[in-house]
């Protein structure tokens, strides 16, 4: 398995001084390509400030950290935004859904930003909505749909033009229990045709679903291991 992600002692402080915060304190870890792992930890145990450093989206205090042998720590702006929208594909609690774009529409605005043409852009949108079970959906406006059919319009945002990573931070958070199996069947099948996904939740039974574990706390890593009940319910 070639390695995908390589943090190496990383630390990020808030506040340096008297009053600083360690969020993460000398983490180190590696992840290979196509694994499923869940990131699991209480409210400000670390878990959504290593999620920010996975995700590109902040860098770190000290350490390294490596994506496909790329430091990222010495990166630009720019260069860390190129990052995000051609290799991660993020899927947040909120959805972040525009309320006045249709599923589609929604689907097809990152695809604008990264210049996509309009017709390669709606026939990526429509095969993701497709592979999430909203092709008969795509019309339809976030507030004419439930809380799960949403996060599945989110989720094929994210996947719409195949990025190798899905960065996943509390999916089914505000979901009922149907809806969570559905969103975790979805993340199950990307893993399946290999795509590295990385689950961010304070749930252990979601947490259970992934392949590999690792708990934070305290803004170390506590625990990390392989399940090996990963799928049952």
């Amino acid at each position: 398995m070639e390695t995908l992600v390589e943090i190496r002692d990383i630390c990020k402080v808030y506040n340096p001084g008297e009053n600083e915060v360690k969020a993460l304190d000398h983490v180190s870890l590696t992840i290979g390509e196509g694994e499923f792992v869940a990131i699991i930890g209480h409210s400000g145990s670390g878990k959504s400030t290593l999620m920010n450093m996975l995700g590109c989206l902040d860098v770190p205090t000290s350490g390294s950290y490596y994506l496909h042998g790329h430091d990222v720590a010495r990166m630009s702006d720019d260069e860390l935004s190129d990052i995000r929208n051609q290799e991660i594909g993020f899927v947040f609690q909120g959805f972040n859904l525009i309320p006045s774009l249709t599923a589609v529409e929604n689907v097809e605005l990152p695809l604008i930003y990264r210049g996509v043409g309009k017709k390669e852009r709606l026939e990526l949108s429509e095969k993701a909505l497709d592979k999430v079970g909203l092709s008969k959906r795509k019309t339809h406006k976030p507030s004419e749909m439930s809380g799960g059919q949403q996060q599945r319009v989110a989720i094929a945002r994210a996947i719409a033009q195949a990025p190798p990573i899905i960065l996943a931070d509390e999916p089914t958070g505000n979901l009922d229990s149907n809806s969570t199996k559905e969103i975790m069947d979805i993340l199950r099948g990307l893993h399946e045709e290999g795509r590295t996904v990385i689950l961010i939740t304070h749930d252990d039974e979601i947490a259970a679903r992934a392949k590999r574990v690792i708990k934070i706390m305290d803004g170390k890593i506590e625990e990390d291991y392989e399940n090996v009940s990963e799928g049952r319910e």
